[in-house]
């Protein structure tokens, strides 16, 4: 594929089902098992795409924000993302800290600055595509976020959008023209067709078995931004 990839993650969300992740206490010790967290799928998504992929990495372990000035936030973030053209932003039942204001969360920066126009000596950067990955729960389900089937009639799927950051629901659902089935077992809005959002959806199990697939899709999408209404700013 040979993309400068931006991944996107809640480093400690352990609300994911179990990667049957190992680590060594010692040289001479026994292999001790450990809790999955998001994390680890990082790790997963950089074996699996081609060795040319140039993976970026976002939140680190215990890497508070709290007390740090925009600029900070700014040139941690821009540094990172300037150089990448993809931005996969893994979505996790544990993602969120309901406590803390989005504007003191990792996550919402990040795809703030992946959608932005970013200038550096040298050169201005592009909006980024971005894919949102949906890991699954540590029961194995992706009902938290994405249902399928929710209509006999059609089998569309709903998106439970209420469940993320502000600025990952601004910007699904976000097609100027947007085209819907025809199925009439729909009360209000039919469900949409197409690449309705400019952030695409899709489950893991889906997006390992083909990932080219869904870079591809985002890619496609981000070349055709000007129908998108994109909201670049944390609310």
């Amino acid at each position: 594929m040979g993309k400068s990839i931006f991944v996107s993650y809640k480093y400690a969300d352990a609300q994911v089902q179990d990667l049957e992740v190992y680590e060594v206490t010692d040289f001479f010790g026994p292999k001790r098992r450990i809790a999955t967290t998001a994390r680890h799928y990082v790790d997963e998504i950089a074996k699996i795409l081609e060795e040319d992929d140039h993976i970026y990495k976002g939140e680190n372990d215990g890497e508070s924000m709290v007390a740090l000035e925009d600029a900070t936030i700014a040139s941690k973030l821009g540094d990172k993302i300037f150089y990448s053209s993809i931005t996969i932003v893994l979505v996790s039942k544990g993602m969120k800290e309901v406590f803390s204001s989005e504007k003191d969360q990792w996550i919402p920066w990040e795809i703030s600055y992946s959608l932005k126009e970013q200038s550096r000596q040298g050169g201005r950067s592009k909006t980024n595509a971005v894919l949102a990955v949906v890991l699954p729960d540590q029961w194995g389900s992706y009902n938290y976020f994405i249902e399928e089937n929710s209509c006999l009639y059609c089998n569309c799927r709903t998106l439970k959008t209420s469940f993320l950051f502000q600025i990952l629901r601004d910007n699904m659902f976000n097609v100027h023209r947007p085209v819907y089935t025809d199925c009439v077992n729909h009360s209000g809005t039919k469900p949409y067709k197409g690449f309705s959002s400019f952030i695409y959806s899709v489950k893991w199990n889906d997006f390992i078995f083909n990932p080219k697939k869904y870079i591809d899709i985002a890619i496609n999408i981000r070349a055709n931004i000007n129908e998108y209404d994109i909201v670049k700013t944390i609310k």
